[in-house]
């Protein structure tokens, strides 16, 4: 099972350190973790080398979510890196601008290891499968 190197962006430690938890309690990966306290700082932390996944909030300080994510989907076109946003954010027409500016998923707090598993569990499978590729791809160069 490889490792998913995942970027964890949320102004309180406690939630993140709960997404990160609920995540290892799913079993659906091997994850990594960096952590961030706002859009700004996660930026920062960003590696597009090596960052498989990101789950971030939306209401931060500093720089929110959305405006992380755009900047980030600017540099960083859809299928290079995937994105969640994690939040308490319910409303549709917010749901609705999360998508269309670029996240791949959206989760809505509160929510459990089940509830991450089935909104996260197919990127997860999308991650692990592209980088099956990239390995097999440096594998058959080595032979070749």
């Amino acid at each position: 099972m490889s490792t998913i190197n995942a970027l964890v962006i949320d102004d309180s430690g406690i939630m993140r350190k709960m997404i990160m938890r609920s995540l290892d309690e799913t079993g659906m990966a091997q994850f990594a973790y960096t952590e961030a306290e706002d859009g700004q700082d996660g930026l920062s932390k960003f590696n597009p080398r090596t960052t498989d996944i990101i789950f971030v909030d939306w209401n931060m300080p500093n720089m929110n979510g959305m405006d992380m994510v755009r900047r980030l989907r600017a540099q960083h076109p859809a299928g290079e890196v995937v994105i969640v946003m994690v939040t308490t954010e319910k409303l549709t027409g917010k749901m609705e601008e999360a998508l269309d500016g670029g996240v791949d998923s959206f989760i809505s707090k509160p929510f459990t290891p089940d509830g991450l598993l089935k909104r996260v569990g197919p990127l997860i499978e999308r991650i692990t499968e592209r980088k099956s590729k990239q390995k097999g791809g440096f594998f058959q160069r080595l032979v070749s």
